[in-house]
């Protein structure tokens, strides 16, 4: 991650809508009722305590900093409205449309790490992949980080490229985002949008051998989330390197 987080517009929006609740639960104290005071100090508590333990949960169950933060936030945007109402419903309304304006113009910045994984045109893809010179498989991830699934996911590559990568396995990275004309030739639709990506397929001496989501595309069945747990299981990629430790 950055390591100045709120030198990205879309932490800074967020730090600055959250910190204004301070202002204004400051400023609100001389003209509301003790009573209301007193409950609005004891909801206080109690969303401040079931954040920390939903974040002592999500930090447990989520892979990538970015998986975590985007739920913290979006805990954090609930009970910040939740909160609101209690004062004044226009304050609660005035929240969700920032919240709303914030999610249309600014996205979280994606992993910009690689690990061991390659960026490549498509050009450059089939290049390697018919050449047959280089690793025998090759597992790439078509992505697109205007897309919101792809930015989550966008660690979990990288880290497992600087796992499981060796002579007979290499990572490969393609944009789809700067090259969505080379869609259609993986099997890949854009046409409804990004809902497709990020999608991962194996390549070995050039054919396809497996991908991950496997889309139904008259059911549209959902696919689960993308972690390294999910990938490595799906791709079988212990059993890949252990092949390639024994060989």
């Amino acid at each position: 991650m950055n390591p100045n987080p709120l030198s990205e517009p879309y932490y800074l929006l967020h730090f600055l809508t959250f910190f204004s609740y301070l202002i204004t639960r400051t400023s609100a104290t001389s003209v509301l009722s003790p009573h209301l005071i007193h409950r609005l100090f004891y909801r206080e508590i109690q969303a401040v305590l079931a954040f920390a333990l939903l974040a002592t949960y999500k930090i447990v169950r989520d892979e990538t900093w970015e998986a975590f933060i985007s739920n913290m936030l979006f805990f954090a945007k609930i009970f910040l409205v939740a909160i609101s109402l209690i004062m004044d419903y226009h304050l609660a309304l005035w929240y969700m449309v920032v919240f709303s304006v914030i999610y249309l113009v600014t996205q979280p910045p994606a992993f910009e790490g690689l690990g061991m994984s390659s960026k490549l045109t498509p050009l450059q893809l089939e290049s390697l992949l018919t050449e047959g010179n280089t690793s025998r498989f090759w597992l790439v991830e078509f992505r697109a980080l205007c897309s919101s699934a792809c930015i989550h996911a966008s660690r979990c590559f990288p880290e497992l490229s600087i796992t499981y990568s060796n002579k007979n396995l290499s990572f490969g990275i393609v944009d789809l985002g700067l090259f969505p004309n080379a869609a259609e030739k993986f099997g890949i639709s854009l046409s409804g949008g990004m809902d497709q990506l990020p999608t991962y397929i194996l390549f070995e001496n050039a054919t396809e051998v497996t991908r991950f989501p496997e889309w139904d595309y008259e059911a549209k069945a959902s696919h689960p989330p993308v972690t390294k747990r999910v990938l490595s299981r799906h791709f079988e990629l212990d059993r890949h390197l252990l092949g390639y430790v024994k060989s």
